[in-house]
């Protein structure tokens, strides 16, 4: 199974990167999770926070695979368990299709790219940083492979 998080922000600090490749590494028996970080758009005065949505959006939605399940993360998404995460895996893992999760920019995500999920998905309602953002998906992933495979890793 395949995972693409598509971000806006090329740049994090070092112990995102290695938090997100750690739980990156850990996945096996044919589960792939990459990360595709795009540009955010330049900020200045003349900009309002649409248009800069607009502009990442647009990049986000580029760098989605062809023929990807789409899952938006949103605040006004779907919280769910660790199991029924798990679950939605199983449920993707059925037809093979990659699945392409995207993250906002600073402004959030642009009304194309929710319009363009196949999934709403939130990890609370609380907003957090993109660094961290990116490292708690990771894991979410992995803790999901860790539940379908019998991995020890959930004990929950």
């Amino acid at each position: 199974m395949r995972f693409d998080l598509i971000t806006v922000g090329e740049r994090q600090p070092a112990w995102v990167e290695a938090g997100f490749d750690e739980y990156a590494r850990r996945l096996s028996g044919g589960w792939r999770l990459t990360l595709v970080p795009v540009a955010a758009a330049r900020r200045n005065k003349g900009r309002s926070e649409a248009q800069l949505r607009t502009e990442e959006g647009k990049r986000l939605l580029a760098a989605i695979p062809r023929d990807a399940r789409v899952v938006a993360l949103d605040a006004a998404g779907k919280a769910c368990s660790n199991q029924q995460l798990a679950d939605k895996f199983r449920q993707w893992m059925i037809d093979s299709r990659p699945v392409a999760m995207l993250v906002g920019g600073a402004d959030g995500l642009a009304p194309a790219c929710i319009e363009r999920a196949d999934f709403l998905w939130s990890l609370s309602p609380l907003i957090f940083p993109h660094g961290l953002v990116r490292v708690m998906v990771a894991e979410q992933i992995y803790r999901g492979w860790s539940i379908i495979n019998g991995h020890p890793y959930h004990r929950g």
